[in-house]
Order: C-alpha cells, then structure tokens, then sequence
C-alpha cells in the first residue's frame, strides 16, 4: 500500500526516541473503532506515550480542522497518526507541521486535486497505489499500518534486542470486523476475510469487554453474533455517541478492560441510541412533509432532494437523509443549522450517482457555493451558507438530472428467485448462515414467492406479524419490521408477494424459521 514505508519509518523513528503519538479519530463507528485499535496496537507494540483526541462534531467538525490541530499542538505532542480521516485536511495538517509536528494520514476516503503535506499518507484510493483491496474501512487501512510497523521492527530485529515478544494483532480483529461492517464498506475478497476472522473471534467469546458488554445491552447472544450485528446493533449504538454526545465516551467502552465498567457505558450507549431513534423519528416526519410539499408545488419529484429544518439536530441529518433516499429513491441531503450562518449537510445516494463527484461538479461549477466537502460514491458531507441554500438546490438538481434517467430512477430489487419448500427449513438457513458473512457487496441471498397470509397483527407498534402459508401448504412464520401503517395491517388482504430472508428465531428455549420481510405486497 502506497505510504506504508514513508510511515514506517516515522514509527520506527517515533519508538526509537519515546515519542509522544497523538491519534486523532473521527466520531462514526469506523472512527471510533480505527482510534482505538490504533491506541491498543501501539501499545502491543511498545509504544509508551500513546493518547487520543476525537472531534466533537459540535464544537471542531469533522478531522484534523485548523482548531483541531491548535489544540492539539498546545497541549504538545510529537507525532500525529489520523485515522478514518486526513485526506481532506489541508489546512490541519499544515497547522500541525509549521507547529513542528510529524504527522502520518492513515484514510480510506477518495483524495481530492490537493493533498495534505503530511510526512506519510496511507490511503489505498490513493493515485499510482497498487494495493489490490480499495474497500478498505478506516479501521482496515489502521490494521495495515499495524501489521507493516510490526514487519518493519522484525526485520530491524527490534524485538529480539529488547527481548520483546512479537505481538499478536490478530487479537485486534474484533474490532477490524466491527469498524468495516458498520461502515458499510464493500465487503471484497480481503474484507470478507477480516470480517470473518474477526466475527470468528467474538463468537468464541476472545474480543473486546465493549463489545461483549454492548451485545449484552442489547439482549444479543454473543456466541451467535452475525455480522449484521455490527451494522444493527453495536455500530448504532457507538455512533449514537458520536450522533449526541461525544464520540470519545464510545472509545473508552471499546478500551477498557474492565467488564464492569464496560457494562455501564453500555448502558449509557443504549439509551443515547434510544434518544437518537426518537430524535430520527421526529426529523424524519418533518423531512417527508417537506418532500411532499415540493412534490405537490412543483407537481413532480426533483433529482435531487434537498431538505432543511433550522431546529434539526446535527447528529443525526444522515440518517434522515438515508431515510429519505429510501422512501423516495432520489439522491438526498438533510442540512441542520452549525455555526456563523452555515448549515452542514449529510448526503446518501442511489445506485449510479457517485455522491462526492456531484458535489466536485457542483464546487467546480459553482466556486465558493461549497465551503467544504468530502465522502464516497453513496455517502457524503458538506458545508454551505444558510443564505446560499436555494441556490445549492437548483445546482444541485441540475447535476444530478445528468446522471439521472428512467432506469436508474427505478429501484430494483434483486431476489434469488423462488426458494423449494424443501428448502424453507431451519437446517437450510444455518447452511446460508454459515455462507456468510453477509454485507455490502456481498448481500445475505433472499427470494421472492407468492403467500396465502393465515393471520396478521402489529407488534411494537409497527412491526408486522405473519403467519403464512405457502402454495404447498407449508406454514410459517414471518416478521415485516417497520411496515407501512397505511396498508397493514388489513384483514381483507389475504394474499401477498414477498420478498423475504430466512432467520432463526429463539423463544423460550425454541429455535423456529422465521422469514424477515424485506418487500412485502398485496395481491
């Protein structure tokens, strides 16, 4: 990976000397994960003098900001290591090296025209990097730099001179695992193999106590846990502190060795992610009210969606913006009011529209509409003036109605086709389980057929229970999570084409087949 030797030979240099290490993280679950496996990794390591400093989103932004930077060179440190982030941060860097700084980038995200002067950037999205693996998360890019800083003291025959034993960083797999999935970064070849040792590792009980504590919180086996746990339960839960709070209280959780300890920070995590979901709730009201307001003035859709409420909470405008892209399958940004008459916008996209490249196109065509910008083909970030919004919309839409015709506006879910009653068994779907893990890029098989529904009611208040019978009469069991209220429950349909996957569901000391409904229509 291009960097890797300019990096490790500051490392070396960093051990050699003591040096004091400053890790400087992002507030996501990929952040979060990437600063505290860089912290425990150093330490295997032998490093002695290793800190951290993750931005509030509320107070710095996002990354090595100017501000950032300032404080951290006061407080003093020798050598600064970003991870999940840098590749942006021009200006933040600059500060840290005129400071006398070292400073490594360890990033994932796409480079923009500029590139910061730091003494060392690994990144493979890199131009002229030949590492074969462009997925990577953060935290997999961070592992990397581990492992290459561990072969390059090797060969200096470091730990043998200090009588050291060679650490084993596999046991920081658990949160390699953790930090790729709930990022939701293409699960490749290499990927899938880092996520498999790591969920391989929890499932044996030999990870972090955070992540055993949070699974607890959660009423989750851990010795059953499945890739998308990371994504549904221990990742929403880190980022919630990053969403509401600050981003370092979920580090500690994934730091500390004490279990109890880790138990109440759990604790804390789950409600902060409760208060985040009523939060998302409200927002996401309001912002589908605001869709269909523009709908019915302009009589159609925009190409783009843009929504704005002054009152929106900062933490969360992502979610409502993939909430939003969802329901209505358009490119979104959800913008929420920051300081000195800005606003923040968090972008999600569709299929065929590369996120980051409209906003390029819209900065370029536009300068100084965008302040600042960054992100990947479906999720991006930027910063705007309040009074500059209407005129980002129109540049906006008109970018993205480039990219978008009939077929990529159409959303398309693609099954496996129709699955054998001989095959909806529980043996079958352990069989699929064991295929896994599952994710982005390489998605968990689901299959569509045909339902007479037996019965039908709400669980939670939302979720749709089934009981379904199949054309050759099987029954089974069924869960619709967040269904349209509009149209279910309703005595009067009695039949429904699915979309669905096989689960196992555990009740009372049971194990049954369950079907999650992913599509669910009358017929």
């Amino acid at each position: 990976m291009k960097g890797l030797d300019q990096a490790c030979e500051v490392m070396a240099d960093a051990l050699a000397q003591n040096l004091h290490i400053t890790i400087v993280g992002d507030f996501d679950a990929d952040g979060a994960t990437s600063t505290a496996l860089m912290v425990l990794g150093l330490q295997k390591l032998g490093y002695q003098k290793v800190s951290y400093k993750v931005p509030n989103r509320f107070e710095y932004g996002y990354g090595l900001s100017p501000q950032l930077a300032q404080e951290i060179v006061q407080k003093g440190t020798d050598l600064i290591i970003t991870v999940d982030n840098g590749i942006s941060c021009i200006e933040g860097v600059a500060l840290a090296k005129d400071a006398g700084v070292k400073v490594i980038v360890t990033d994932h995200h796409l480079p923009g025209e500029k590139q910061p002067n730091a003494d060392a950037i690994v990144n493979p999205n890199q131009h002229e990097c030949e590492f074969a693996s462009k997925n990577l998360a953060g935290v997999g890019v961070a592992f990397y730099l581990l492992l290459a800083v561990r072969t390059h003291l090797r060969k200096a025959n470091y730990f043998q001179e200090h009588g050291i034993a060679e650490p084993n960083l596999a046991e920081l797999l658990d949160l390699v695992a953790l930090g790729t999935v709930a990022d939701v970064v293409q699960l490749d070849a290499n990927n899938r193999i880092l996520v498999h040792q790591g969920l391989a590792r929890i499932k044996k009980g030999i990870c972090r106590p955070g992540i055993k504590a949070i699974m607890q919180m959660a009423n989750k086996d851990l010795y059953k846990a499945k890739s998308s746990d990371f994504g549904f339960v221990i990742g929403p839960r880190l980022n919630a502190a990053g969403r509401l709070d600050d981003m370092s209280y979920g580090i500690r959780c994934l730091l500390t060795e004490n279990y109890g300890q880790a138990l109440k920070m759990a604790e804390d995590l789950n409600s902060l992610n409760n208060e985040r979901k009523e939060i998302e709730q409200g927002m996401r009201v309001e912002a589908e009210a605001a869709v269909n307001t523009i709908s019915i003035t302009s009589g159609e859709l925009p190409d783009g969606i843009c929504v704005y409420e002054p009152t929106w909470h900062q933490g969360v405008i992502g979610i409502v913006a993939g909430r939003v892209k969802d329901k209505y399958y358009r490119p979104t940004i959800a913008f929420a009011q920051s300081d000195d008459g800005q606003i923040k916008g968090s972008a999600r996209s569709i299929q065929g529209v590369h996120i980051r490249d409209v906003l390029d196109e819209v900065s370029t065509g536009h300068p100084g509409l965008i302040i600042a910008f960054g992100g990947h083909a479906m999720a991006a970030g930027l910063t705007i003036l309040e009074t500059n919004l209407d005129s980002f919309k129109q540049a906006f839409n008109q970018v993205v109605a480039k990219y978008l015709d009939e077929e990529v506006k159409t959303q398309v879910t693609l099954t496996d086709g129709s699955l054998p009653s001989e095959y909806l068994t529980l043996d079958f779907c352990q069989q699929l389980d064991l295929a896994g893990p599952w994710g982005q890029g390489f998605a968990e098989p689901c299959f569509d057929d045909e339902f007479e529904i037996i019965s039908q009611r709400l669980v939670g208040g939302k979720h749709l229970k089934l009981v379904l019978s199949n054309n050759d009469g099987l029954v089974v069991d069924a869960i619709h999570f967040n269904a349209d209220l509009n149209t279910w429950p309703d005595p009067g349909i009695n039949r429904a084409h699915l979309v669905y996957q096989l689960d196992s569901n555990e009740f009372r000391g049971n194990v049954s087949l369950q079907l999650i409904v992913r599509e669910l229509e009358p017929r």
